[in-house]
């Protein structure tokens, strides 16, 4: 594959890490692909599913929008099945914060991407999370 799909593919995890810090929702939403594969079930215990681009936005706006977060990414590996289709691994850290308490998650994320005429979007998103510190209860998205 193309250095520059491999640039691109990075460029749009750190942009989708960055929408939640901002509150970037219109950003958010257009790292998406019509449809996203969520699997969620290590911090939430919930089915995996799949839901529109903008369920998927208001949902997340509505569980962090009364939380400072801070997203970090790093570790990148990327995985092309065909040039328009590829897999990205990713570390990543968030950091949640009330002016009191905080609840924070150290995971990997498996993002799967495919390649629009609109550049590279996210079309699942599967979160393993590592581990968690701090109080849960803050987010409403945590079990």
């Amino acid at each position: 594959m193309a250095h520059d799909d491999t640039f691109d593919i990075k460029k749009l995890i750190a942009r989708f890490a960055n929408s939640f810090d901002l509150n970037d929702w219109d950003g958010l939403l257009a790292c998406l692909a019509e449809t996203v594969h969520t699997d969620y079930s290590d911090l939430r215990g919930t089915a995996p599913e799949t839901v529109s681009a903008s369920r998927y936005v208001q949902e997340r706006r509505a569980a962090l929008e009364k939380l400072k977060t801070h997203h970090l990414s790093g570790n990148y590996e990327i995985k092309y099945s065909d040039p328009l289709n590829a897999t990205c691994r990713v570390s990543m850290v968030i950091w949640r914060k009330t002016e009191t308490e905080v609840f924070n998650t150290h995971c990997i994320y498996t993002f799967t991407v495919a390649k629009a005429s609109a550049g590279w979007r996210i079309s699942a998103i599967t979160q393993k999370v590592l581990w968690n510190e701090g109080q849960a209860a803050i987010h409403s998205g945590a079990k």
